[in-house]
C-alpha cells in the first residue's frame, strides 16, 4: 500500500489518471486504472514500466492485475 500511495500514485495522478487498489496480498496484486488512464492505449506502458517495476520490488512473486476503464471495480480503494 506504501508504495502505491507514495510512489505509484503520484506519478499516474500527474497525467491525469487514478490509481486504486482492488486487492493486495503477497500472491496477488490488483490495480485498477481509472481517469484519464481508463480506456488510454498507454495504459499497457504504464503497467509494464512504472507499476510492475515498482509491484515487484516489494512482492516479486506477486501475480499483478492491471484492469482500466472508468467503471471502478467495487470495494477499490483510491490511492
Amino acid at each position: 500500500m506504501k508504495v502505491c500511495r507514495d510512489v505509484l500514485s503520484p506519478l499516474i495522478r500527474a497525467d491525469g489518471g487514478e490509481l486504486y487498489v482492488v486487492s493486495a496480498a503477497p500472491a496477488s496484486v490488483h490495480l485498477h486504472l481509472g481517469g484519464t488512464c481508463g480506456g488510454c492505449p498507454g495504459a499497457a506502458i504504464t503497467r509494464d514500466s512504472i507499476i510492475d517495476p515498482a509491484v515487484r520490488a516489494v512482492f516479486p512473486k506477486a501475480t499483478l492485475r492491471v484492469t482500466t476503464g472508468y467503471l471502478i471495480p467495487d470495494g477499490a480503494q483510491k490511492m
